[in-house]
């Protein structure tokens, strides 16, 4: 979401939030690639020039349809709008990697699942540490477990028919409270995550059983991350510099002391099921672009 400049000033402001990046402004369609590099070549070169205005999201280097030229296109989605103006303005009709000039345009045409148009879903904590350490520095923030317990999967609640027969299974529930301080800023969010798995046969042999106990602890730990993350939005200003702010997204957590929460997790006093939501990235295959000519794409 990009912001009106304030009365006088011609410096843009832009909010970059930990979510799946979303609109045409943030997505480029590059052609006129001709074929003569390997596909391996030309992502890393479109990689590297592309990077070098902000940070790139998504990536895709496809060949040509059948009825057009000899050649390649490519798909390059920023985070931030901004970034994408800048690197448009930098390399279209420009002779970058190649003798002839490549074209760079706004995409102006997408079609997601209705899943993604009702709702822009959380990065993961991958992409949330990425987008973190661009903008705030690898030093800018912290990150410390306030606890990560093995708790029940049924949190007192009745249970309906289909809930019944997974119970018969044994599982395993693991809830993970993190806690993300920003040195610069002098705040700090927390998030949770709960990651529950159904053991298999396999699960009964002791190293299977420990794998999966790790497992099922580093997803919780994963999701409790990108949880935290979700509490803050970035604002990117067009001359380079960056604040953060605080999101909607704020809950009880937050508003407990790490004492409390403690107390919290050792007597199990909190409905802990509304915080079992699936991080989900964007499904790169119900992303589509009309490749096969510049009708679908802005001038």
């Amino acid at each position: 979401m990009a912001l009106a400049a304030t009365a006088g000033s011609p410096v843009q402001a832009e909010v970059v939030p930990f979510k799946v990046p979303s609109g045409n402004s943030k997505t480029l369609f590059v052609c006129n690639i001709p074929p003569e590099l390997s596909e391996a070549a030309v992502y890393s070169y479109i990689f590297n020039t592309f990077s070098e205005h902000g940070l790139v999201y998504f990536l895709r280097v496809s060949r040509n349809a059948a009825v057009a030229q000899p050649g390649y296109y490519a798909v390059v989605k920023y985070y931030s709008a901004l970034s994408a103006s800048r690197a448009q303005t930098a390399t279209n009709e420009r002779c970058l990697f190649q003798e002839i000039p490549l074209k760079v345009r706004m995409c102006t045409k997408q079609q997601f699942s209705r899943e993604f148009q009702d709702h822009q879903l959380s990065l993961n904590s991958i992409k949330c540490q990425e987008l973190a350490n661009y903008y705030l520095g690898f030093n800018g923030w912290s990150s410390h477990i306030i606890g990560l317990q093995k708790i029940s999967g049924t949190d007192g609640c009745e249970e309906n028919a289909q809930e019944m027969e997974q119970s018969e299974r044994k599982s395993i529930k693991y809830l993970c409270i993190m806690e993300i301080k920003f040195k610069n800023y002098d705040m700090c969010c927390r998030g949770i995550g709960v990651t529950e798995v159904l053991e298999t046969q396999d699960d009964t042999d002791p190293l299977n059983y420990a794998l999966l106990l790790g497992r099922t602890q580093k997803s919780a730990m994963q999701k409790a991350l990108s949880d935290a993350f979700q509490k803050v939005v970035l604002v990117v200003l067009g001359n380079g510099k960056v604040s953060l702010q605080w999101s909607s997204e704020q809950d009880e957590v937050d508003h407990f002391t790490e004492e409390e929460l403690q107390t919290q997790l050792q007597v199990n006093n909190i409905s802990w099921s509304q915080f079992e939501h699936e991080v989900q990235e964007e499904i790169l295959s119900d992303l589509s672009f009309n490749a096969d000519s510049m009708g679908g794409i802005g001038t």
